[in-house]
């Protein structure tokens, strides 16, 4: 078992982590040739983002980000317009949404409730932050390039990012 130092030094792998509700929930990917990685790519492509490898920065960062808010309860944070991408996108995959509130919420959904105003008060790059701090690797550009047009979820929601 890993120590707490250990844990820290290494940089968690997003695409791991959601392919491991796979392997809990393996009715969650219908297509046989296709891992929960791949699906959720293969949507943001369809629906919202036009290359391949912006999709896939995308969706890393929405998944840290989902995950550490779900560890971090009560902890203030919100991404920009871009990140937000992929969070909506696992969001609106329900049932990869809810077999990661069952993982990482302690079987909690967790709420997601924006705020129809941004908040501008800076908490986009204070969540990158806690995100690297969460043990992901945070991808600079994607948090930077919405840093004046901050985070649009609501703190005062119980259980919500």
């Amino acid at each position: 078992m890993a120590t707490a130092v250990e844990t820290r030094s290494k940089t968690r792998d997003t695409r791991a982590i959601l392919n491991a509700v796979q392997e809990c929930e393996p009715l969650l990917v219908p297509d046989e040739d296709m891992d929960l990685w791949e699906r959720e790519v293969r949507l943001l492509l369809r629906d919202s983002v036009a290359v391949r490898s912006l999709a896939e920065r995308i969706l890393d960062q929405g998944i840290a980000y989902l995950i550490t808010a779900m560890e971090n309860p009560g902890v203030d944070m919100g991404p920009g317009c871009t990140v937000d991408i992929g969070v909506h996108q696992v969001i609106l995959d329900t049932p990869v949404y809810f077999a990661l509130c069952e993982m990482y919420n302690g079987g909690r959904y967790k709420h997601h409730a924006p705020l129809v105003r941004r908040r501008r008060d800076g908490i986009v790059m204070r969540t990158a932050e806690i995100i690297r701090n969460n043990g992901f690797e945070i991808d600079m550009e994607l948090w930077e390039v919405d840093a004046s047009d901050c985070g649009p979820c609501d703190e005062k929601v119980p259980d919500s990012h």
